[in-house]
């Protein structure tokens, strides 16, 4: 095998290689991106925020009276993981949260706990509902001593729930609230550092203002049959009431409030860092509270924040491998093949010409022909001097 062929192999070979760099770019950056930007299928997490408030002393329900203490410290938790339906296009979280009283032992404190289940599409966050996916549910309350397995009663979510869209904007996004059972708007605020982190800042109001006043608060969307939760009756005293006979049934209803900040990253929607207050509490009158239930406000714990930020840095650095940092790079070595190969598929048929016809080149170079035959070179014509030949009468001895 001669060195042209070589060439024209080794030159095929560089603009194939090129050329399948670029529909690699051109793959990479239209169907792979779009199959990245999803939510992962391996979520399993616990987050947890912590701070005071005043609540209800749940011992005292058995008492004389309802005793609500204030300035108590509390914990929040969300337990997060994936459950079916998962696949390729749709994610199912549970979420387990509970609120407790940290100066109370084990579920002596507990105040709130609820599992709330939906399933998202993977690409926009956005609650799916349809035939196949039922949108959501939420588990009915169990007591302690309750032994029977949990059921679930169907509950459809709408927009957001968890997690903002990947490239989030500086908009308005509804967010699904599970108590209130229905979604509430997140306004994008400003853009905050968080633990070097640029995020978006919302807030969302239920039942508050901008300001933090009560200005319409949600009854309470009971999960038991008989609404066991959101109409409670007991003696006046029980309530603290004076003025009335102390025996007296008094019935009230219990109303829902809470004003939440996320802190979001826009490249993936991983809320980072999230503060809440939330208002439970009984009434006669939606706006008059007379007996609070918990009524607290909780923020991410640093530790919280430190690994929802680095989960958020891990996405981020999945989406730019995929999105940007292949396709530039596959983009550049695929230029650089294909015009490696021209230039070596160039100099192969010049090398091939010249080697099947060195007449076919006269252009000089490595491979160029010899100047035609002009004559003999002008030295060979040049006149030389003639040496005398010896005469014979030198030589005496002859």
């Amino acid at each position: 095998m001669n060195r042209a062929v070589l060439l024209r192999i080794a030159a095929c070979g560089l603009l194939g290689l090129g050329s399948g760099l670029l529909i690699a770019a051109l793959l990479l950056s239209t169907y792979t991106s779009s199959r990245v930007r999803q939510i992962p299928l391996d979520l399993d997490t616990t987050l947890v925020s912590n701070g005071t408030g005043t609540a209800l002393d749940p011992a005292s329900l058995l008492g004389e009276r309802f005793i609500i203490s204030n300035d108590v410290p509390l914990v929040s938790q969300q337990a997060l993981s994936v459950e079916q339906p998962s696949n390729a296009d749709v994610v199912t979280l549970q979420v387990g949260t509970s609120v407790k009283r940290t100066d109370q032992q084990q579920d002596k404190g507990l105040l709130l706990a609820m599992v709330d289940t939906v399933t998202l599409d993977r690409s926009t966050a956005m609650a799916v509902s349809d035939d196949n996916h039922p949108g959501g549910s939420m588990q009915k309350p169990r007591t302690i001593e309750d032994t029977k397995p949990a059921t679930n009663i169907a509950l459809p979510h709408e927009g957001l729930s968890y997690r903002f869209p990947f490239d989030t904007e500086k908009k308005t996004y509804q967010v699904f609230d599970p108590i209130a059972q229905q979604a509430f708007d997140a306004n994008y605020v400003n853009e905050e550092d968080v633990n070097g982190l640029t995020t978006l800042r919302f807030q969302q109001n239920v039942g508050y203002n901008a300001e933090g006043k009560l200005v319409e608060p949600i009854r309470y969307a009971s999960l038991y049959e008989n609404d066991e939760d959101g109409e409670v009756t007991a003696r006046a005293e029980l309530w603290g009431i004076e003025g009335v006979d102390p025996q007296e049934p008094i019935t009230m209803t219990r109303y829902y409030a809470a004003q939440r900040t996320f802190w979001v990253d826009p490249v993936s929607g991983t809320i980072v860092k999230s503060q809440e207050h939330a208002n439970h509490y009984y009434a006669r009158e939606a706006l008059h509270p007379e007996a609070s239930l918990a009524d607290y406000k909780v923020t991410s714990t640093e530790s919280t924040v430190e690994s929802q930020v680095a989960a958020a840095r891990s996405e981020r650095d999945r989406i730019g491998l995929w999105t940007r940092v292949l396709p530039i790079s596959f983009t550049a070595a695929g230029l650089i093949a294909l015009i490696a190969g021209a230039l070596l598929g160039s100099f192969g048929l010049r090398t091939d010409a010249a080697l099947i016809d060195p007449g076919l080149d006269n252009r000089g170079g490595l491979f160029s022909r010899r100047p035609a035959d002009t004559g003999p070179m002008p030295a060979a014509q040049a006149e030389t001097e003639k040496l005398p030949a010896l005469r014979p009468d030198l030589h005496p001895d002859e």
